[in-house]
């Protein structure tokens, strides 16, 4: 994704702060603010960040994981079935 052209100085946020809010719901693409020629702040809409913060989630799992197998701290399927199992019945 390119966002050479979703960059925006902030006193163009400053003076079109509606229509940046109405733009990012529309594009669901991230908005460059920039303070002094240097980029600041990424402006998203709530959808994206909250399906972003999901994929982070999804990934941290996955690198705990593999963390685990790197570690050789696994179980045989079975034995994680009978535990959960286990579990349920008790409950």
């Amino acid at each position: 994704m390119r966002y050479s052209s979703r960059i925006k100085p902030i006193s163009y946020l400053k003076a079109h702060a509606a229509e940046v809010l109405t733009d990012l719901s529309a594009q669901q693409e991230p908005l460059i603010i920039t303070q002094n020629g240097e980029a600041k702040a990424v402006l998203q809409d709530v959808a994206s960040f909250e399906q972003t913060q999901e994929t982070l989630a999804l990934l941290k799992l996955l690198a705990l994981g593999n963390q685990d197998v790197a570690a050789d701290k696994l179980s045989p399927v079975a034995d994680v079935i009978a535990r959960l199992r286990a579990k349920h019945t008790t409950i």
